[in-house]
């Protein structure tokens, strides 16, 4: 129904991802292949009701996995290509339930071409991978975390997402991903990173898109209900300044209420 209504609003596409109970987890994220499980559920349920609605679903093991992390690990340690495998059977799972696009998230090196590579085997061609190019160890993602109960359990996420002090990578990373076979290339988060995503823009023709994360979104809303400053006008300077340091699509939480602004 939610979906439905922002959709009747403009918004062309949702992402999803699903929140669930210890019991469903694993240290192998089984249950992100699961032709039945709550994620790919709710992917032919969307495309079944809403076939123009666009559906990108998340790539990463850290909601499945007892762990908490991105990655499968082994001896402490996350092992990079002992994950792909993982990562590549559950978008191949993603795009058999409908999903338009799949967009991992979880910063292995080399899984964009191991998912390419599973989708067109499996015969989903058409399905497009929007990757998580350049997503930096950042602060802003603690709302995100807590709803989806997805903090890692032990250790953080530093060994495989991006140092904030470092532009260099970023530039190394999106060529990468590029190389492998990414329809789209994703910078997150979005505000404190305007510079990559400016700097993303002017070295790539991909599409980019910029993910204004749950942290910046809260922030705007703390200080909004505190009387501390107008909040929709906040939000839409803060979403603005994405557009204009060159994203050509943008994840917010706050789509919907953008949306209905714009055609007040």
């Amino acid at each position: 129904e939610e979906a439905a209504t922002v959709h009747a609003l403009g918004v062309p596409a949702i992402a999803l991802f699903p929140a669930l109970t210890d019991a469903e987890k694993d240290r192998h994220a089984t249950e992100s292949q699961n032709p039945d499980g709550l994620l790919q559920r709710a992917v032919r349920a969307l495309k079944e009701a809403l076939p123009g609605l666009v559906v990108i679903t998340d790539v990463a093991m850290d909601p499945y996995s007892s762990d908490g992390h991105d990655g499968l690990v082994v001896d402490g340690e996350i092992d990079n290509d002992e994950t792909l495998p993982i990562l590549a059977a559950m978008a191949v799972s993603q795009a058999e339930a409908g999903a338009d696009l799949v967009a991992p998230s979880d910063m292995m090196d080399g899984r964009v071409a191991a998912i390419r590579m599973a989708l067109d085997a499996a015969g989903h061609e058409g399905v497009g991978i929007l990757s998580y190019a350049v997503k930096y160890a950042s602060a802003f993602y603690g709302p995100f975390r807590e709803a989806l109960d997805s903090a890692p359990r032990a250790g953080d996420k530093r060994t495989y997402q991006m140092d904030p002090a470092n532009r260099r990578e970023a530039m190394v990373e999106i060529g990468l991903d590029a190389a492998e076979g990414a329809d789209i290339l994703m910078v997150k988060p979005g505000l404190p990173y305007l510079d990559v995503v400016a700097a993303v823009r002017e070295a790539v023709d991909l599409p980019v898109a910029a993910y204004h994360v749950s942290g910046e979104y809260a922030m705007v809303m703390a200080a909004a209900e505190k009387g501390w400053l107008d909040g929709p006008a906040a939000m839409q300077e803060s979403v603005l300044s994405l557009k204009r340091a060159g994203a050509d699509m943008i994840f917010t939480y706050a789509a919907k209420e953008i949306a209905e602004a714009l055609l007040s």
